[in-house]
C-alpha cells in the first residue's frame, strides 16, 4: 500500500483528491493538512511514502515545506501538485528536493500512475512545463535580490526596505536597480510582476 500525504489549502480540492486517490486498490491517503507549516509534523507522525503538495499555501509555502520534508524525511517522495505551472517554480522545487511537478489540470487518471512512477524512483514533470523551464532559463535574480524585490512589491519606500530588511537604503537601491535591469522591465513594481509571473520570486 502506498501512504499519500496530501498539503493542499483548499477543502474541497483537498478532498477530491482524497476521494481520487483512496479508490485506488494500491494507495491509501494517510494525513492531509491544509498549510504548509503543518507538513513536516504531519509527515514524520504518518510516516508517508510520497507526499503531494501544493506551492500557494498559508503559512510556509510547497517549496520550502518541501525542502523541509527532505530534511526531516528523506525516505519521502515529494510531488508538487499546483494550479501555478510556472517555469521558475519547477526549478525551485527541483532545487528543493521535488521529484514531480504537476499541474492541476492535468488528467485525473494520471495523478495515481503518477505517484507509482516517483515511489519507484521516476521523476514525473509535466510536459509542457518542462519545455517552457528548458525556454525561459534559470532564475536570474541572487537570493537578496529576490528578497528585495518581494519585500517592495507592496509599494514600500526605499527607506521602510532598508529598515524592515536592515540594509541601507544605498543597498536596496542597487537590488531594486539590478532585479529591474534582470527582468527587462522599467521599475519595481513591473519586475516583481515579471519575476512572480516566472515563479522566481
Amino acid at each position: 500500500m502506498i501512504r499519500v500525504l496530501l498539503a493542499e489549502d483548499q477543502g474541497m480540492m483537498r478532498g477530491a483528491l482524497a476521494l481520487l486517490l483512496g479508490m485506488e486498490d494500491d494507495i491509501e491517503v494517510v494525513a492531509q493538512v491544509a498549510t504548509g507549516d503543518e507538513v513536516v509534523a504531519a509527515a514524520l507522525a504518518a510516516r508517508p511514502d510520497v507526499a503531494l503538495l501544493d506551492i500557494e499555501m498559508p503559512g510556509r509555502d510547497g517549496l520550502r515545506a518541501a525542502a523541509d520534508l527532505r530534511e526531516a524525511l528523506p525516505s519521502c517522495r515529494v510531488v508538487i501538485l499546483t494550479t501555478f505551472g510556472r517555469p521558475g517554480y519547477l526549478r525551485r522545487a527541483m532545487e528543493a528536493g521535488a521529484v514531480g511537478f504537476l499541474v492541476k489540470d492535468a488528467p485525473v487518471e494520471r495523478l495515481a500512475s503518477d505517484v507509482r512512477r516517483v515511489l519507484a524512483g521516476e521523476k514525473v514533470v509535466d510536459p509542457a512545463l518542462a519545455a517552457a523551464a528548458l525556454s525561459t532559463g534559470a532564475n536570474p535574480l541572487t537570493a537578496r535580490e529576490r528578497e528585495v524585490l518581494a519585500a517592495a512589491a507592496d509599494g514600500a519606500t526605499v527607506a521602510d526596505l532598508a529598515a524592515r530588511l536592515h540594509l541601507s537604503e544605498s543597498t536596496v537601491r542597487n537590488h531594486l536597480s539590478m532585479a529591474i535591469g534582470k527582468t527587462g522591465t522599467r521599475n519595481r513594481i513591473e519586475a516583481a510582476r515579471t519575476a512572480r509571473h516566472n515563479g522566481w520570486l
